[in-house]
């Protein structure tokens, strides 16, 4: 759809005027002139107005409240500063400053000065996963080295992943579709083992597809939830790498990997004057593949903060949604590398689930990129640089990763199996869920999502 032929919306959309587009976006839903593909991609531009809003909930008096244990004498040129810089995140929205939910916490990540300020008020207080990775992580180096192996560190997990739907969130006796993530049969991950469902009749998706789902329906019931629940095992394992920066890498143009994976793929992977000025500051005149990689990796790590983010479906292209707030999430973070990455040549294809660290579970997103000599290999651009003068530990997640990850998806924003019929809750990646009815999608804010992991397997060097 050609925003040309509807610029009076977008730019209405473009000001804030939520409201004002909703309107001129209803009056073309029913002219019946408007080709079918734009009535539904309009539909979805009001729809994404209302996550939208559903996003930027805070007012000026919420931010000031919860700035007042940090900043007792907080004043509105410094609450303007931090807007203007980015570190604090608002939409005007039919003419109100309305900020992002989680826009406080995310100052204290965004901005070096306000992070020292809520350190001396609360102190620094430990990461258990980073806890946990000073352990991990060389523990996984010396077993790769005494196997000879790059896949080391078995980790035998038990899941247990329930979604409910909210009571009443669709009419009584109506059957609601759900795709569930589950485990993709990979070189990592392995002995996957279905146990249990709550619904008897369920569709695995086949291993061609890139997001793993397990699809189940189930009738709805007045005033009561429905939940849907699956259990199963499954064994991870640590991949790792030891690039040499010193050493030359190639890639063959003529591979599957170069032709399908060092393209753009809009409209997040976009080779616009903004990336391409970017990777010339980032990369210079350098022609070495993997040097390239690693002073991506690098700087990413070192000027784009990991914050909380808004939803991937409110954000209409993300790497350049990156670059301009200086922010954002493991998802953000791994476009903006990937973008770079194939803008260089150098061949990079999503990877994404879950991280099940002990006492860190959450969903994750990270990549791969592909060399000659190593094939493909995982980066991890959340998890970054790691404290440690031994370059190997140094850059572990530029081509190696950790035992403990859930991958349930090799590519971003691909079909479903059984296919849905609604535009996504999320657009781009598969980790919690996708639920809808006849009467369209079932929305984040209409239910939520649990995921209970037991360890089989424990290392001595993790105890």
């Amino acid at each position: 759809m050609p925003q040309s032929s509807y610029d009076n919306i977008f730019n209405e959309i473009a000001k804030g005027n939520f409201s004002n587009a909703t309107s001129l976006i209803d009056q073309q839903l029913v002219n019946p002139s408007v080709p079918d593909l734009d009535k539904y991609l309009l539909s979805f531009e009001k729809e994404r107005m209302r996550r939208i809003k559903i996003d930027f909930t805070k007012s000026i008096d919420d931010v000031k409240k919860a700035l007042a244990k940090y900043y007792p004498l907080l004043t509105d040129d410094m609450l303007q500063n931090w807007i203007t810089e980015k570190s604090l995140e608002m939409m005007i929205i039919d003419g109100e400053n309305k900020f992002f939910n989680r826009a406080v916490p995310n100052l204290f990540r965004i901005n070096k000065d306000a992070k020292l300020v809520k350190q001396k008020v609360d102190g620094i207080l430990p990461d258990d996963k980073d806890e946990f990775l000073k352990f991990h992580l060389p523990a996984v180096m010396r077993e790769s080295v005494q196997n000879n192996s790059a896949f080391v560190h078995p980790v035998k997990k038990h899941i247990v992943y329930k979604l409910t739907v909210d009571a009443n969130a669709v009419p009584d006796g109506e059957i609601i579709r759900c795709w569930l993530p589950f485990p993709k049969s990979m070189n990592r991950q392995n002995n996957i083992n279905l146990i249990e469902t709550n619904v008897p009749n369920y569709i695995l998706s086949d291993e061609s597809f890139f997001h793993k789902s397990l699809y189940l329906e189930k009738k709805s019931q007045k005033d009561l939830p429905t939940e849907f629940i699956i259990e199963y095992e499954y064994t991870s394992t640590a991949h790792f790498n030891k690039l040499h920066f010193n050493k030359v890498y190639t890639i063959d143009k003529n591979s599957q990997a170069y032709k399908l994976y060092t393209g753009e793929r809009l409209p997040h992977i976009l080779f616009s004057d903004l990336m391409k000025d970017l990777s010339h500051k980032i990369v210079g005149n350098e022609k070495n593949p993997v040097k390239i990689a690693k002073l991506i990796f690098e700087w990413i790590d070192l000027n784009i903060p990991w914050a909380s983010a808004r939803e991937y479906s409110t954000i209409q292209a993300i790497p350049a949604y990156c670059v301009e707030n200086k922010h954002g999430d493991c998802g953000i973070q791994t476009l903006l590398f990937m973008t770079l990455c194939r803008l260089n040549g150098i061949p990079a294809k999503w990877q994404s689930g879950w991280m099940s660290h002990p006492g860190s579970v959450n969903l994750h997103d990270w990549c791969q990129i592909y060399f000659d000599q190593t094939g493909w290999i995982p980066v991890d651009q959340s998890f970054g640089l790691q404290p440690s003068d031994d370059p190997a530990l140094k850059y572990f997640y530029l081509g190696s990763i950790d035992s403990y990850r859930l991958v349930v998806n090799e590519d971003y924003s691909k079909d479903f199996f059984p296919a849905k019929i609604y535009p996504r809750s999320e657009t781009v990646d598969f980790q919690r869920g996708e639920v809808e009815w006849r009467g369209g999608n079932i929305y984040f804010d209409k239910w939520d999502y649990n995921m209970k992991i037991d360890y089989l397997t424990e290392s001595p060097d993790e105890k």
